[in-house]
């Protein structure tokens, strides 16, 4: 009996100690310097919901630069849309001659049938996998499709969703003017 309150006091000391950092690392102040671009991480599901995310995507402007799209080791779907998406969007922007973005593979944590006691293991595992990405990318602003992306298509009545992340995010992002000839 003791041992087992040992055990769950080292646990839950591990769990605050864990959210303590965390919550150092979030909310650890950094200088906000101008620059000419954010490098966006982007979270994309696989069929409707890359092309989902994709769609939120569509006009962002060049600033969002480079793009890592994280994507499941067996989604072909998924890096077919994205490769598609970026030619699509070179081809539609002549001053983007080389587009910057970076398709990483993690294991998915759920395959279709998969017994729910199994995923419990194999979200810890692409967790695992999925942290030190996150860490080696760096990326100033992460999008995926959630309860947020939803409540902003809700807000904007199905209008074009660009304009709310540009303006969200733009204060960051040195601003040029464009000189239109």
């Amino acid at each position: 009996m003791v041992s087992v309150l040992i055990l769950a006091a080292a646990g839950a000391a591990v769990a605050v100690l864990l959210l303590a950092l965390r919550l150092w690392v979030v909310l650890h102040s950094r200088v906000l310097e101008p620059r000419q671009s954010l490098s966006l991480l982007v979270v994309a599901g696989s069929g409707g919901h890359t092309t989902e995310i994709l769609r939120l995507l569509e006009h962002l402007s060049n600033a969002y630069s480079p793009r890592h799209y994280i994507i499941a080791d067996t989604d072909e779907m998924s890096a077919h849309k994205i490769n598609s998406f970026e030619r699509n969007r070179a081809d539609r922007d002549p001053s983007t001659m080389f587009p910057e973005y970076f398709i990483h593979r993690i294991p998915r944590s759920r395959e279709v049938q998969q017994s729910w006691l199994s995923t419990v293991l194999t979200t810890l595992y692409s967790m695992w996998l999925s942290f030190p990405l996150t860490h080696r990318v760096k990326p100033d602003l992460k999008i995926e499709v959630s309860l947020e992306t939803t409540m902003m298509k809700l807000r904007s009545f199905g209008k074009d969703l660009s304009g709310h992340l540009d303006f969200m995010f733009s204060r960051n992002i040195k601003q040029e003017s464009v000189d239109d000839n």
